[in-house]
């Protein structure tokens, strides 16, 4: 991968189309039809966001859009759930890690 971290993708799995997303930066592997969350999960990432008011580490804990511990900024929009959130080619994506 080229953002540095693990792939954590079972391998043998019938995935959509490749597609690259960056990542606070840096060029990240997905596929068509994941959600923002699990390709960041699967990509290595285990912070999603700070807590505004204990700063405490976060990320998704229901993976359903209830808890809202997977926001995210994609494309300059900040507070997307990103377990509700598919990806794109190109989308611009940024966390707290």
């Amino acid at each position: 991968m080229s953002n540095g971290l693990t792939n954590l993708r079972i391998k043998g799995i019938e995935r959509g189309k490749r597609v690259y997303i960056i990542v606070n930066g840096k060029k990240t592997e997905a596929y068509e039809g994941e959600t923002v969350a699990s390709a960041l999960w699967a990509a290595g990432y285990k912070k999603f966001r700070t807590s505004v008011k204990n700063r405490e580490n976060r990320a998704p804990l229901c993976g359903m859009g209830v808890c809202y511990e997977c926001l995210v900024t994609i494309n300059g929009i900040p507070n997307i759930r990103s377990c509700m959130t598919y990806v794109n080619n190109g989308m611009e994506i940024e966390t707290d890690e």
